[in-house]
């Protein structure tokens, strides 16, 4: 089949720019693929390698055009299936002009969009589209709602609206990373087509290589050999709960004086990371790398701890990347409770009961987080059989559901369902008049000034 992709690709540092680099060298030894990303993206990118697996010319990709490229090449050449990977950040902001003219398969790698699409609109002064977006995404809402936003005071209360409907009823099929979600958003818009897929992220590692590329870092940084390491990767930002965590690992230490805290990620201007960590005195046993330029540094970092730490909360509902590579790296984790991992086999920290056989992670109720993390925290760093036994599942558990592998085999039976539904065949609700605006009033107008007609209509 022939698709197009829109998405954003390295080295834009997102786990969605990831995960399409490894889909595309999947998936293009049985499609052929046109990649189409923002013009900021291939100025920092013009020559990407996307690996080639395949001899045969007509299966290698060129380098990512400009999204602007797409329907002249759309026009010339029609897409059998337009594949959107759509998150909750600023990088998909250029999706959104075709995600509603050029219906698609749409992946929600985030089942809240809300503050994105706020941050869009409202800095580009378009108030009235931000209200006509949200009244049609939640007309049971109160639409004062949106002056809140345009004041200001917003973050959290984005949380509260998703702004999801429009985008899954115009799709010809939306694909997310969870069960739960998916059956929550078929409830909200019965008419749409609504299929779960895994997330595939990560890549194997086994003890042998943990150990050589761990014990690397642990001496770069400066971190004995014995320590007990607790590490938390990703961006530093309050959401992971990074607070949170300092305030358990203080108190973890008094059980085990030896414990390290390595915290790989960038930081934030939001969140005075350091100024924590001197308050509790923590800065001889915490260790802050900055951002990680590689998935091969993450892997590395990943590999130096006993423990990760991976919560978030609030949530935008997405599946975390850096857990999936802690589990395909066989280390054990603390994660939240949250709704859209339900199915995860977890272990309470409250009774140690597991929610199912072999459970392959820690999971704290938010609403006990100090407690339970606390609990958590002194258990998996006193209880060296309990850590083995998690890092074995959360390995396997990997293999079985979040292997690029998997995910691609998940990905080829979505594009043959989206293909197997119509262009145009599916129909939405109502639809503020901004979101199907081809652009083109503008060209028209200035060729109906000199008496030429256009000479073609985008749509």
């Amino acid at each position: 089949m022939r698709l197009a992709w829109f998405s954003p690709m390295p080295p834009v540092a997102t786990g969605i720019a990831r995960c399409s680099a490894d889909l595309l060298a999947v998936l293009r030894n049985d499609h052929e693929i046109d990649v189409f990303v923002d013009e900021a993206n291939i100025t920092r990118a013009p020559a990407l390698n996307l690996r080639p697996r395949t001899s045969d010319p007509r299966l290698v990709h060129p380098a990512p055009r400009s999204a602007h490229d797409f329907i002249w090449q759309h026009r010339k050449h029609p897409y059998d299936v337009i594949v959107y990977q759509l998150g909750n950040s600023s990088h998909h902001d250029y999706q959104w002009p075709y995600l509603f003219r050029y219906p698609g398969l749409v992946v929600l790698h985030d089942a809240h969009l809300h503050h994105a699409r706020a941050s869009c609109l409202l800095r580009t002064k378009r108030t009235d589209d931000y209200r006509a977006e949200l009244r049609a995404n939640h007309p049971e809402a109160n639409p004062s709602l949106a002056e809140l936003a345009i004041a200001g005071y917003d973050n959290h209360l984005h949380y509260f609206s998703p702004m999801t409907k429009l985008v899954v009823e115009r799709a010809r099929l939306t694909a997310v990373h969870s069960p739960v979600i998916a059956e929550r958003l078929r409830r909200e818009s019965p008419n749409a087509v609504v299929e779960s897929i895994r997330l595939g992220h990560g890549t194997a590692v086994s003890d042998e290589e943990a150990a050589t590329v761990g014990s690397a870092i642990r001496a770069r940084h400066g971190i004995p050999a014995e320590a007990l390491v607790f590490g938390c990767y990703g961006g530093l930002t309050p959401d992971k709960r990074i607070p949170q965590i300092l305030g358990a690992f203080a108190a973890t230490r008094a059980y085990v004086p030896s414990a390290h805290l390595l915290l790989a990620g960038a930081l934030v201007e939001h969140y005075d990371l350091r100024a924590d960590v001197d308050r509790l005195a923590l800065q001889p046993c915490t260790t802050i790398t900055g951002y990680l330029d590689s998935d091969d540094d993450l892997t590395a970092a990943i590999a130096a701890c006993d423990v990760a730490l991976n919560l978030r909360w609030p949530t935008a509902r997405e599946v975390s990347g850096p857990w999936l590579r802690c589990l395909a790296a066989g280390r054990p984790t603390i994660t939240v409770d949250a709704l859209h991992l339900i199915d995860v086999p977890s272990l309470d920290p409250r009774t140690w009961l597991a929610t199912a056989d072999t459970p392959c992670t820690v999971a704290i109720d938010i609403v006990d987080e100090d407690h339970s993390l606390r609990l958590a925290m002194r258990r998996l760093a006193t209880d060296a059989g309990l850590r083995r036994e998690l890092g074995r599942a959360g390995r396997a558990y990997w293999t079985a559901h979040h292997s690029v592998d998997r995910m691609a085999g998940d990905y080829h039976r979505i594009i043959e369902g989206a293909a197997a539904i119509a262009a145009g065949s599916r129909s939405s609700g109502w639809l503020p008049d901004h979101l199907l605006d081809a652009g083109d009033r503008t060209l028209h107008g200035i060729m109906r000034e000199v008496g030429l007609d256009a000479p073609f209509a985008l749509n």
